[in-house]
């Protein structure tokens, strides 16, 4: 088994922790796998601390953003070439088979090799090899983590003019492994705005018009799609062709955006200060 006395005692640094020790040098070097940039919630900042990187290495299996930061890039397995194991929603490990025969090497033979040059027995040579490695892992004998307190917080008051951002991924939409796939990316749904009627009238726009959503990092326009959901909430999905929420606005769900007509918000016509009359709170 493993010695519970050899695992950190201290957490590791999470994504965005990591690009900033690499943006002010207190890291010089990352490994990147499998990520988009444009996913991430500030890519203009994830692009700035690769660039600041001293080495970039990226294991990949599409062109992406990172792969043209990378001073490396190590071409993998995708996912039918090769075998492995991942976590379900419900925590529960599911296995799959490789499909295709392939030449490529799958990332834990890649991370093995790594490893052993830099003098760490990994233990993941193997899809099984790696099963036994976390298998090895001593269960957790202490305390049960106590649930979180907090004091409940009302809905922020929304201005006129402005909405409550509400985003996910949707299952089709502008994402790298559809890189020559016309086909099936033009299955995908076409970007809306999804709001109540009450929020659409109350910046005059209707279903079918087209609406600007905006912050001070830049704008997304497409057309509205009146639905049946809480007032003074905007939909977006987070990254269709066309309407790259993070990218584009610098917001995350929960932030307020400002709402309207293309040519009132192009103009400043539509108000967005802390300062406006609320309309009311977001749910």
């Amino acid at each position: 088994g493993v010695d519970a006395d050899a695992l950190p005692a201290a957490p590791g640094r999470d994504v965005a922790e990591i690009l900033d020790g690499l943006s002010v040098g207190q890291l010089g070097g990352v490994l990147v796998g499998g990520v988009e940039l444009a996913d991430l919630p500030d890519p203009a900042h994830a692009r700035r601390a690769l660039e600041a990187a001293g080495f970039v290495v990226s294991l990949e299996v599409r062109r992406t953003e990172a792969v043209e930061l990378a001073d490396v890039v190590l071409p993998v397995a995708p996912p039918v070439e090769r075998a492995g194991s991942y976590w379900n929603w419900e925590g529960r490990v599911r296995a799959f088979g490789q499909a295709l025969e392939s030449s490529a090497l799958p990332d834990h033979r890649v991370l093995d090799a790594l490893a052993d040059q830099a003098g760490v027995a990994l233990g993941a040579a193997t899809p099984l090899d790696a099963h036994r490695a976390i298998a090895a892992l001593p269960a957790w004998g202490g305390a049960r983590v106590p649930a979180p307190e907090g004091e409940p917080v009302e809905p922020p008051a929304v201005p006129t003019g402005s909405a409550v951002l509400a985003s996910w991924h949707l299952l089709l939409d502008d994402g790298a492994l559809q890189d020559g796939e016309q086909f099936l990316a033009g299955t995908a749904k076409r970007p809306v705005a999804r709001m109540s009627a009450a929020t659409a009238a109350a910046v005059d726009v209707y279903d079918g018009d087209r609406v600007t959503v905006a912050t001070d990092r830049g704008a997304v326009t497409v057309p509205v799609a009146i639905t049946e959901m809480v007032d003074h909430v905007v939909w977006l999905p987070l990254a269709s062709r066309g309407c790259r929420v993070h990218d584009a606005l610098g917001a995350a769900p929960g932030d307020l955006v400002r709402i309207g007509a293309p040519e009132a918000v192009a103009a400043g016509g539509v108000p967005g200060s802390t300062d406006e009359k609320a309309q009311g709170g977001a749910a």
